[in-house]
Protein backbone atom coordinates (compact mmCIF):
# COMPACT_ATOMS: atom_id res chain seq x y z
CA UNK A 1 0.00 0.00 0.00
CA UNK A 2 1.59 3.52 -1.19
CA UNK A 3 -0.05 6.62 0.41
CA UNK A 4 0.67 10.10 -1.27
CA UNK A 5 -0.22 13.57 0.67
CA UNK A 6 -0.42 16.64 -1.14
CA UNK A 7 0.33 20.07 -0.08
CA UNK A 8 1.08 23.69 -1.01
CA UNK A 9 -1.83 24.62 -2.88
CA UNK A 10 -3.46 28.28 -2.10
CA UNK A 11 -4.69 31.32 -3.57
CA UNK A 12 -2.41 33.18 -5.62
CA UNK A 13 -2.70 36.31 -7.98
CA UNK A 14 -1.98 35.34 -11.74
CA UNK A 15 2.09 35.96 -12.28
CA UNK A 16 2.11 34.60 -8.89
CA UNK A 17 4.33 31.51 -8.13
CA UNK A 18 3.30 27.78 -6.14
CA UNK A 19 5.02 24.89 -5.43
CA UNK A 20 3.08 21.66 -4.82
CA UNK A 21 4.91 18.67 -2.90
CA UNK A 22 3.63 15.32 -2.91
CA UNK A 23 4.94 13.06 -0.15
CA UNK A 24 4.91 9.55 -0.62
CA UNK A 25 4.80 6.50 2.11
CA UNK A 26 4.54 3.12 2.34
CA UNK A 27 5.73 0.07 0.07
CA UNK A 28 7.30 2.47 -2.65
CA UNK A 29 10.32 1.96 -4.52
CA UNK A 30 12.45 4.65 -6.20
CA UNK A 31 11.49 3.27 -9.82
CA UNK A 32 8.35 4.37 -10.90
CA UNK A 33 6.19 7.50 -12.64
CA UNK A 34 5.32 10.28 -10.89
CA UNK A 35 2.26 12.01 -12.35
CA UNK A 36 0.94 15.21 -11.57
CA UNK A 37 -2.81 15.86 -13.19
CA UNK A 38 -5.78 18.82 -12.30
CA UNK A 39 -9.44 19.30 -12.92
CA UNK A 40 -11.18 22.11 -12.99
CA UNK A 41 -15.22 22.52 -12.26
CA UNK A 42 -17.30 20.40 -15.06
CA UNK A 43 -14.02 19.70 -16.72
CA UNK A 44 -12.08 15.89 -16.86
CA UNK A 45 -9.10 15.55 -14.98
CA UNK A 46 -6.05 16.02 -17.58
CA UNK A 47 -2.57 15.15 -17.26
CA UNK A 48 -0.36 17.98 -16.66
CA UNK A 49 3.53 16.85 -16.26
CA UNK A 50 4.92 13.42 -15.45
CA UNK A 51 8.44 12.30 -14.58
CA UNK A 52 10.00 8.74 -14.66
CA UNK A 53 11.91 9.21 -11.81
CA UNK A 54 14.90 6.45 -12.86
CA UNK A 55 15.31 7.53 -16.39
CA UNK A 56 14.51 11.52 -15.12
CA UNK A 57 12.46 11.53 -18.07
CA UNK A 58 10.20 14.27 -17.57
CA UNK A 59 6.98 15.59 -19.63
CA UNK A 60 5.09 18.86 -19.81
CA UNK A 61 1.29 19.53 -21.46
CA UNK A 62 1.88 22.57 -23.95
CA UNK A 63 -0.44 24.84 -21.87
CA UNK A 64 2.34 24.48 -19.00
CA UNK A 65 5.94 24.30 -20.54
CA UNK A 66 7.90 26.79 -20.06
CA UNK A 67 5.92 27.58 -16.40
CA UNK A 68 5.71 24.78 -14.70
CA UNK A 69 8.71 22.43 -13.30
CA UNK A 70 8.49 18.46 -12.02
CA UNK A 71 11.32 17.16 -9.66
CA UNK A 72 11.42 14.26 -7.40
CA UNK A 73 13.67 13.08 -4.40
CA UNK A 74 13.50 9.66 -3.98
CA UNK A 75 15.88 9.71 -1.26
CA UNK A 76 13.03 11.07 0.83
CA UNK A 77 10.38 10.13 -1.22
CA UNK A 78 9.06 13.52 -2.33
CA UNK A 79 8.15 14.79 -5.58
CA UNK A 80 7.32 18.31 -6.55
CA UNK A 81 5.94 20.46 -9.08
CA UNK A 82 7.12 24.29 -9.24
CA UNK A 83 4.11 26.74 -10.76
CA UNK A 84 5.18 29.89 -11.87
CA UNK A 85 3.69 32.45 -13.78
CA UNK A 86 0.25 31.46 -12.79
CA UNK A 87 -2.73 32.25 -14.99
CA UNK A 88 -6.67 31.97 -13.73
CA UNK A 89 -6.85 29.00 -16.52
CA UNK A 90 -4.87 27.31 -13.91
CA UNK A 91 -7.08 27.14 -11.15
CA UNK A 92 -7.79 23.55 -10.36
CA UNK A 93 -7.67 20.91 -7.80
CA UNK A 94 -4.33 18.83 -8.58
CA UNK A 95 -2.89 15.88 -7.85
CA UNK A 96 -0.14 13.54 -7.86
CA UNK A 97 -0.35 9.58 -8.62
CA UNK A 98 2.31 7.09 -8.88
CA UNK A 99 2.47 4.30 -11.73
CA UNK A 100 4.73 1.36 -10.22
CA UNK A 101 7.38 -0.43 -12.00
CA UNK A 102 7.02 0.93 -14.85
CA UNK A 103 8.15 -0.79 -17.93
CA UNK A 104 7.70 2.36 -20.27
CA UNK A 105 10.72 4.84 -19.71
CA UNK A 106 8.60 7.35 -21.41
CA UNK A 107 6.23 8.36 -18.86
CA UNK A 108 3.56 10.47 -21.22
CA UNK A 109 2.77 6.97 -22.54
CA UNK A 110 0.93 6.41 -19.44
CA UNK A 111 -2.82 7.35 -19.20
CA UNK A 112 -4.88 8.14 -16.31
CA UNK A 113 -6.31 4.97 -15.35
CA UNK A 114 -2.38 3.52 -15.27
CA UNK A 115 -1.40 5.26 -12.20
CA UNK A 116 -2.17 3.04 -9.12
CA UNK A 117 -2.47 5.42 -6.29
CA UNK A 118 -3.33 8.93 -5.61
CA UNK A 119 -3.55 11.68 -3.66
CA UNK A 120 -6.43 13.25 -2.47
CA UNK A 121 -5.90 16.64 -4.39
CA UNK A 122 -4.76 20.39 -3.74
CA UNK A 123 -6.49 23.23 -4.70
CA UNK A 124 -4.79 26.16 -6.54
CA UNK A 125 -6.73 28.90 -7.65
CA UNK A 126 -5.28 32.34 -9.96
CA UNK A 127 -6.97 35.25 -9.05
CA UNK A 128 -7.20 37.70 -12.09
Amino acid sequence: EVQLVESGGGLVQAGGSLRLSCAASGAISDDNVIGWFRQAPGKEREGVSCISTKSTRTWYTDSVKGRFTISSDNAKNTHVLQLNSLKPEDTAVYYCAVHMVPLLEDCREYAVSDYDYWGQGTQVTVSS
